[in-house]
């Protein structure tokens, strides 16, 4: 299983904000949506980051309420980890774990075409291990 199975199933529509837009922006998105982050495009629609739920309470227990008037590109992770489509569900798994991330804009080609969550993946895993329970199931009662 790849990652570009997971997107053909799940969908392959990126939200994303502006990085000049506010952090209240981009939690109202985030709510409208009921994702956990979004891509934050720069100049040119460039990724310049990804924002997630936890970068948005950091930002709110450090400064108060005045957080949400702060930019997107403040708060924003700037080191962005990418995969390719063509990445095994395992790889992009050990992945997030390695690096403790639960977000990854997924590309082909130079092409963003997607964004994938831990949640997304610990789905299919658990049903592609469930797939193959029923058939190893069906295999052992069909020689017995």
């Amino acid at each position: 299983m790849n990652i570009d199975q997971i997107l053909n199933d799940k969908g392959r529509e990126v939200i994303s904000v502006k990085a000049d837009s506010s952090l209240a922006e981009a939690a109202r998105t985030l709510d409208e949506k009921r994702i956990g982050a979004v891509v934050a495009l720069g100049e040119g629609g460039a990724i310049a980051g990804v924002l997630s739920e936890r970068d948005i309470v950091r930002q709110v227990a450090r400064n108060g309420e005045t957080a949400l008037k702060m930019l997107v590109g403040d708060a924003m992770t700037r080191e962005v980890i990418t995969i390719d489509a063509s990445m095994k569900l395992e790889d992009a798994m050990q992945l997030m774990t390695d690096r403790r991330i639960r977000h990854l804009p997924v590309f082909r080609q130079d092409r963003l075409v997607g964004v994938v969550s831990i949640g997304d993946l610990v789905k299919w895993k658990i049903a592609e291990t469930e797939a193959e329970a029923e058939a190893m199931k069906s295999y052992l009662s069909a020689q017995y």
